[in-house]
């Protein structure tokens, strides 16, 4: 049964695909790390989570084969046994492949979808709401959460693109980028029909602006150790603003060094490098070597990300202590 909108509640954690140590030779074969994947996925859910996410930007979907892909998910889906919803990474370059990939993920058990659009060519509003139409009707029994990424999928989705949306039944949620000054148009735009995943660092200013309608976060920091996010989960669903914003607080210091230089443009060139040096240096996953052709990042990039692996890695064993998370 698809996961529907008013399941999207809590901390929707991403996971990288844990990669072997020849992960970055263009000649392996087959580069996943599986007993680190169950092993992972396990801890993740162990810890609180709600929701795991796999195969997006730093799940390395654009650098799997589909062997890999196809296996990983499998791994996971069979791990996971049903404790909490798993999104499978379903994006390629074209919707024929898509909806193809989306029918193989459901086949495997995948509750439903993270779905980014393709993005060789800029998809105009009208190309936008086809696209997530089609693989809707292509695979009708998952869920999707629409990956909005400006600088991946080459511009932000629009208010009227988001209102389409909601009146498509399979549409659940929005993986939001960063606030900005579109975020109260956008929810409003979306109504009743789908929820809005802002950033688990933003989670309580999306909540503060939105009067208490954000009802869930999505969290890359998470693989670094999930307990800042659930705690920020428990405090708001507590009402205890004060810690919220405490919690809030401390995971925008842990990533001040992880945007080189602030800027989220360079950080997109090298984000899957960042990501799972972050997350190795956090050591709640082995994420392992890049796969290829995104394998090189500049050394004074890679030390910013280390360095907010071990603030997260810090937050995460202070917050532990009262959420019984593993070390």
């Amino acid at each position: 049964m698809r996961i529907e909108s008013d399941q999207v509640n809590g901390v929707f954690a991403i996971m990288p695909t844990p990669a072997t140590a020849n992960a970055a030779d263009p000649a392996a074969v087959d580069t996943v790390d599986y007993d680190e994947a169950r092993r992972a996925a396990s801890a993740l859910i162990a810890d609180g989570v709600d929701a795991l996410m796999v195969n997006g930007t730093f799940g390395e979907g654009a650098t799997l084969t589909w062997d890999e892909l196809r296996e990983f998910t499998r791994t996971v889906v069979d791990e996971v046994g049903g404790r909490v919803p798993v999104l499978g990474g379903a994006t390629t370059l074209n919707t024929r492949d898509t909806i193809a990939r989306a029918r193989a993920l459901g086949e495997l058990g995948v509750d439903g979808l993270l779905l980014g659009r393709p993005m060789w060519s800029p998809c105009d509003d009208e190309t936008i709401v086809d696209f997530y139409r089609h693989v809707a009707d292509g695979a009708p029994e998952l869920g999707i959460i629409v990956y909005d990424n400006p600088v991946s999928f080459r511009g932000k989705i629009s208010p009227w693109v988001y209102g389409q949306l909601a009146r498509i039944p399979q549409v659940i949620a929005a993986k939001y980028p960063a606030l900005g000054a579109a975020f109260e148009q956008d929810l409003d735009a979306m109504g009743d029909g789908m929820r809005l995943l802002p950033l688990e660092r933003e989670w309580y200013p999306a909540w503060q602006q939105a009067g208490g309608r954000i009802a869930a976060c999505w969290s890359g920091s998470a693989s670094c150790g999930p307990a800042p996010a659930v705690a920020l989960r428990d405090a708001l669903r507590d009402g205890q603003q004060e810690e919220a914003r405490r919690i809030s607080d401390a995971l925008g210091v842990a990533s001040e060094t992880f945007f080189p230089g602030g800027s989220f443009e360079v950080f997109s060139r090298y984000n899957v490098p960042l990501e799972k040096i972050r997350i190795d240096e956090a050591g709640y996953i082995k994420a392992g070597p890049c796969r290829p052709p995104y394998v090189h990042c500049p050394d004074e990039y890679a030390e910013g990300a280390r360095e907010s692996g071990r603030r997260l890695a810090k937050l995460h064993r202070e917050l532990s202590t009262r959420q019984g998370a593993r070390l």
